[in-house]
């Protein structure tokens, strides 16, 4: 089929390979350049990257909906349109431009969290099974009729990173499936349940802050899901430190009596340190001290003094 693919970040890539494979893709639409690092350095989009190796076009519209981009889109007459995470809506008028409508790979199991983060709220709330849904784009968010779905186990040590990467290679997988199953006629279209509808927002940067007042399970979900971005963090001596990994740990595992208050390093060990909770305690593994870089406890307690009784914030 004539594909015109949409999206943006490294999880689109697997499924715009396996489109450029499999499928003759048109033309590639993502996000505008975006300065990075401290130099302010114009950073490509990977998806911009890839389509570039294989001499495929690329657009790059601020608004993908303005009358003008509408146009040159119509000009393709794609046969579809899929959209991997592209972070723009698109108007009711592009949805009906390609002739068999517009595909999404959302990352769960819809009807569960739909929306823009649903990856990391996954991790974040401690759920057994993530997953990959295609469904036909419609008006509302992640509303329309599903097609397939893959579920996957979440690992005990999985982060927001390890499952996004797994899950963007289901989803290229899934996606192909799906177009196969459109080329044939064999599509069923299966209405989403609104019932039983979550949601997955955006992730706040107040969220980024650990509450050391909650369970310790759910501290270290809450770590695993900002893992790699955009990083949990507490306040030690007045600085962040970004927490990049933590195990839970109960009184009997540390040899300690749990009692102090929540945020209070209850124990200093050799390879990490131990920090009170409102429901257990939690081993801080994996840190980054402001400006510095991510390094084990170990190496970081090394370099900077850490004390029982400190508490953080």
């Amino acid at each position: 089929m004539k594909v015109i693919f949409m999206g943006t970040p490294d999880f689109a890539v697997p499924t715009l390979e396996a489109l450029i494979e499999k499928h003759e893709v048109l033309a590639v639409v993502t996000q505008p350049d975006k300065p990075k690092g401290r130099g302010k350095k114009m950073v490509f989009p990977v998806v911009k990257e890839k389509a570039l190796e294989h001499n495929i076009t690329v657009y790059q519209p601020q608004k993908v909906k303005t009358p003008e981009f509408v146009e040159v889109l119509k000009e393709y007459q794609p046969d579809i349109m899929v959209v991997v995470a592209f972070g723009q809506i698109l108007s009711e008028e592009i949805l009906n431009i390609p002739k068999y409508g517009c595909i999404n790979v959302h990352g769960s199991i819809l009807p569960q969290y739909r929306g823009a983060a649903p990856i990391q709220w996954s991790i974040i709330n401690g759920e057994e099974f993530g997953g990959v849904t295609t469904m036909y784009m419609a008006k509302g968010l992640d509303s329309g009729d599903m097609i397939l779905k893959s579920k996957e186990k979440i690992k005990p040590d999985d982060t927001y990173g390890s499952l996004y990467d797994r899950l963007s290679v289901i989803g290229a997988d899934l996606l192909i499936k799906t177009l196969d199953l459109i080329e044939n006629g064999e599509v069923k279209r299966i209405p989403q349940n609104y019932d039983e509808a979550t949601f997955a927002p955006m992730i706040k940067p107040e969220l980024e802050h650990i509450n050391w007042n909650g369970k310790n399970t759910d501290i270290v979900n809450l770590i695993k899901g900002l893992n790699p971005q955009p990083v949990a963090y507490t306040m030690l001596n007045d600085e962040k430190l970004k927490i990049w990994f933590a195990e839970t740990v109960d009184g009997d595992e540390i040899r300690i009596l749990i009692s102090g208050k929540p945020g209070t390093i209850v124990d200093v060990r050799k390879r990490d340190f131990v920090v009170m909770t409102a429901e257990g305690a939690v081993a801080v593994k994996e840190v980054q001290a402001q400006g510095g870089k991510r390094m084990s406890a170990d190496a970081y307690m090394r370099g900077h003094a850490i004390e029982k009784g400190t508490s953080l914030k």
